[in-house]
């Protein structure tokens, strides 16, 4: 191997480690972002908490009817921040993912409840130097094998909404 080809190899080399780098310290703010969000929930700290999402941010919660823009989800949360009591939620296991640019990420997590483990999963993007939860979901996780328990237990209400959502 010759003087310029080690060059090439060393600067690539270099130029990756720079990246995994950079994307490990995005993943150490996005964490951060994540459990601090969570965290000021379990306190009723709602500037912070709605601070830490976009200005067009959506949450969609457990309840099939429950997919609320930013605006929506404030006027529901609102009343339970207020009693000092909102959700506490601790993240156990989380997968990060940072796009090439490091602007955009996604997640996935399985979280400490009161509905016991449940999964949350989303999507950040960076707002003038910060990370910001554009879209969560919040799911309640179900062992497989009580899948046919659930379902006769929602499948009234289900079948309601189904039928009110296929006449829209």
């Amino acid at each position: 191997m010759n003087y310029v080809q080690m060059k090439k190899i060393s600067v690539l080399i270099l130029f990756m480690g720079t990246m995994l780098f950079g994307q490990s310290d995005e993943k150490i703010l996005i964490t951060k972002a994540l459990d601090d969000w969570h965290a000021a929930a379990g306190s009723a700290d709602f500037d912070t908490y709605f601070g830490l999402m976009t200005e067009d941010a959506v949450f969609i919660g457990t309840d099939a009817t429950e997919n609320w823009q930013r605006d929506e989800f404030i006027n529901y949360a609102k009343p339970h921040f207020d009693k000092g009591r909102a959700w506490n939620f601790t993240a156990v296991e989380r997968n990060i993912y940072v796009n090439g640019e490091a602007n955009i990420a996604w997640f996935d997590e399985l979280l400490d409840t009161q509905m016991k483990i449940c999964r949350g999963s989303g999507v950040l993007k960076k707002v003038n130097g910060k990370w910001k939860i554009a879209h969560y979901v919040l799911s309640i996780a179900v062992p497989n094998e009580n899948v046919d328990e659930l379902v006769k237990l929602k499948g009234e209400k289900d079948s309601l909404l189904l039928k009110q959502l296929k006449m829209n």
